[in-house]
């Protein structure tokens, strides 16, 4: 009983680690608020957002697996942004919240991008479903909640992805099994 704790509060952590890493504070603002004012600025900006999480996940397949997606405010301008993999690469995919279709694919070759990317892409090689599907299962059960971002992890060795889910002003994270 107490390991199952234990195991369910360091889950906990590396989830809010990964969805952190999604909303981290920027260089040109260190501010401590700022992960909260970017969440804020998410949850304002969703209302214009016709497509879904899932949706940009399916899109983004024309330029490859996906491996991650977020919806973000990025340098002041919302977006939805999916990472993906093809071919030894990866690539950020930034699609049209309003209509569905790629806007652009950019490919991910250095820095911090790139180590994120190859992290969740070692996640997803031990995944038995997609994420599209793990954010399907994590909303059965939250109603009233949108999913805004999925970031896989390992967990002993196991593949989890950890949902960020809003409804208005509200968050919280799930985490969903891969298998």
């Amino acid at each position: 009983m107490i390991g199952a704790i234990i195991g369910s509060a360091a889950l906990g952590v590396a989830a809010m680690v990964g969805i952190a890493g999604y909303y981290a504070v920027t260089d040109e603002d260190d501010d401590e608020d700022n992960d909260e004012g970017d969440r804020a600025a998410v949850a304002r900006a969703l209302r214009f957002a016709k497509v879904t999480l899932q949706q940009g996940l399916t899109a983004s397949e024309l330029e490859g697996h996906p491996i991650s997606a977020k919806f973000e405010v990025d340098r002041g301008k919302f977006q939805l942004s999916v990472y993906t993999w093809k071919d030894g690469r990866f690539s950020e995919v930034l699609v049209d919240y309003s209509t569905g279709d790629i806007m652009k694919a950019q490919p991910i070759t250095q820095g911090n991008d790139l180590d994120v990317a190859q992290a969740q892409h070692e996640a997803m090689t031990k995944a038995k479903i997609g994420l599209r599907e793990a954010v399907d299962r994590t909303l059965v059960d939250a109603a009233g909640f949108r999913a805004v971002a999925v970031v896989p992890n390992l967990k002993d060795g196991r593949a989890v992805a950890s949902v960020l889910l809003f409804k208005g002003e509200d968050s919280k994270i799930v985490n969903q099994t891969l298998d």
